[in-house]
């Protein structure tokens, strides 16, 4: 019997020695793997949204510049204005100031100003700056030294910064007047100022003119971090020792770790930066290793069940006595009940941890949509309560005018939601791979509802394959609205009004041909011409086609008009096609 007893200490001397070695084992494969899971995850996720911030500065930096590029050629247009030119001739200028407020909606500039040849206001949208004397002023000065569009920058007093191209207007080689637009990129500031990043753009000398932080402007970047309250090197050697999740990082702003990225902006030598937060690495991370650690915990306590279940197996084997087994009999039978409360804990705790990560992937999605468009909405019941307050004050132009804003972010939200794919990949230049056949549906869908008022017959004809060009979509999809909505009003005496749209693409040209069943054009050689209009007056500016033809223009192609042999207008623009399809073909 001593000797059996000896066996059986022997035995569970060489079990708790197993056991400590594999408790230890396990302790060290945990601990490894959720510092290499740790590592690991840090410099995805930082990649993930250092690639997103990438996007959104791409995003930003393209609107930028594509407000500049629309301002940049309305002044070589309005310096060919005749009625501008005859007002700065004879003087008179009653008539002045409303046709420049006519023009600003169409336009889309911020204002419209006229001076004469010695500096002076002498019409404005903005009819409070009539008889300012602007002979010191940036935009004036440079207008008269230079026979092209010149771009300037003034410092206001409120510290922000004023955008605006100026063109002098010569008349028989004088000086008669200077056209100034003005840019309003301030819109830009408020809808960056949404997301929870910090970004700034600085110009050629480093100086900082637009930024989401009003007091950055007019500093550099480096003055610009200095005066928000940054750490020391104790405080941020004790957070990054708290913090064991982050990388390491490229400034501190106001105190916390962020990432930076810049890009250029093809435009005077500027520069865009932005800062973002690595709050939501921290998250992501931290809430993969709870995940992790709570596995490894699971782990370690069916391990330890089954060593002890094991043992008590081992024990009813050797004990012999009945009552022992009728003991052993009732504890693992309390043991069972033990092991099935358990299992259903377990599995109520897996179904809790499955509708826990199915919230935090619902609540990331939901976030990353509400974020592109909580500023669009903030915007729009800014502007809505404004225009409800400029009708009760019976000022309908203006109102009309936060209207047409709340428009245009209407279409930005559309734009998002339509764009939301796309952001998983970098952004490039602003002319983009595109198939024309998608921009004409988009074109189409714009002008559904007027199309459905009119009752327009639209007869089309579309390739199956695909019709590629390099070109701006958005700049695209405005030459084909603004042809369609020439051809719709062309035909508003035809009594069955017909609109045919024919899509080809051969011999490296895209063509896309709009015709009419209207009365067809009296006057071709000045068609293109800016403000040459065959409407009535009122209905419009003849600027329509003039800036559809410099859009084409820029992208490559042309476009171009003529009569039909039955009757009604045709207009046909071209547009090279990619060069990758046809070499690929």
């Amino acid at each position: 019997m001593s000797e059996v007893s000896d066996i059986i200490a022997q035995r569970a001397a060489r079990r708790r020695w197993f056991l400590r070695v594999g408790t230890v084992v396990f302790f060290a494969i945990a601990v490894t793997t959720v510092w290499v899971t740790n590592a690991l995850l840090t410099e995805r996720f930082t990649d993930s949204t250092r690639n997103r911030a990438e996007v959104r500065l791409a995003l930003y930096s393209g609107n930028l510049m594509s407000a500049l590029q629309r301002a940049g050629v309305v002044p070589l247009l309005l310096s060919r204005d005749p009625a501008l030119i005859g007002a700065l001739t004879s003087g008179d200028y009653s008539q002045t100031s409303q046709r420049l407020i006519s023009y600003l909606d169409e336009i889309g500039a911020a204002s419209l100003t006229l001076l004469d040849s010695d500096g002076r206001i002498v019409a404005s949208s903005d009819r409070s700056k009539l008889g300012t004397n602007m002979a010191s002023a940036s935009a004036f000065v440079s207008a008269q030294r230079s026979p092209d569009t010149v771009f300037s920058l003034a410092r206001r007093e409120s510290g922000a910064f004023a955008f605006s191209y100026s063109r002098r207007i010569d008349v028989e080689g004088e000086l008669a007047g200077v056209v100034v637009v003005g840019v309003d990129l301030k819109q830009f500031e408020q809808s960056w100022a949404g997301f929870a990043d910090a970004v700034m753009v600085t110009d050629s000398s480093g100086q900082i003119i637009l930024a989401t932080e009003s007091r950055w402007r007019g500093l550099t970047e480096e003055a610009a971090l200095a005066r928000r309250s940054a750490t020391g090197a104790i405080q941020r050697a004790i957070r990054a020792t708290a913090d064991w999740t982050v990388v390491p990082v490229d400034a501190y702003l106001g105190g916390e770790a962020v990432m930076r990225q810049a890009t250029r902006i093809p435009f005077q030598g500027w520069r865009m930066t932005s800062f973002t937060t690595y709050a939501s690495v921290r998250e992501r991370v931290n809430g993969i290793l709870a995940i992790e650690i709570m596995g490894f915990a699971l782990i370690l306590a069916a391990m330890f069940w089954l060593v002890s279940r094991k043992a008590l197996s081992r024990l009813s084997f050797f004990q012999r006595e009945s009552l022992e087994l009728r003991r052993l009999n009732a504890a693992l039978q309390r043991e069972v009940a033990e092991r099935e409360r358990a299992e259903k804990n377990l599995e109520v705790a897996e179904q809790t941890v499955q509708q826990t990560s199915k919230l935090a992937v619902l609540g990331e999605m939901s976030a990353a949509v509400s974020h592109e468009l909580n500023q669009p909405l903030a915007a729009m019941k800014t502007y809505l309560a404004g225009a409800r307050l400029l009708v009760q004050r019976k000022r309908p132009d203006e109102a009309l005018a936060s209207f047409h804003r709340i428009d245009d972010l209407i279409g930005r939200m559309g734009t998002i939601t339509r764009q939301l794919k796309s952001y998983a990949r970098k952004g490039g230049d602003a002319l983009e791979p595109l198939d024309l056949r998608e921009c004409l549906s988009s074109a189409l869908a714009l002008m559904e509802p007027q199309l459905r008022r009119r009752d327009v017959k639209i007869e089309r004809t579309v390739p199956i394959d695909p019709v590629p060009v390099l070109a701006d979509k958005i700049r695209v999809e405005q030459v084909i609205v603004n042809l369609l909505r020439n051809a719709i009003d062309a035909t508003r005496e035809a009594d069955d009004p017909k609109v045919g749209i024919i899509l080809t693409g051969s011999v490296g040209t895209a063509s896309l041909t709009v015709r009419d069943n209207g009365v067809g054009i009296s006057d071709l050689d000045q068609l293109f011409e800016p403000f040459y209009t065959t409407k009535a007056p009122g209905d419009g500016t003849g600027l329509g086609l003039a800036i559809s033809s410099g859009i084409v223009s820029d992208l490559g192609g042309r476009l171009m008009a003529r009569n039909g042999r039955s009757g009604g207008a045709v207009f046909e623009m071209q547009l090279p096609l990619r060069e990758d399809v046809k070499a690929a073909e």
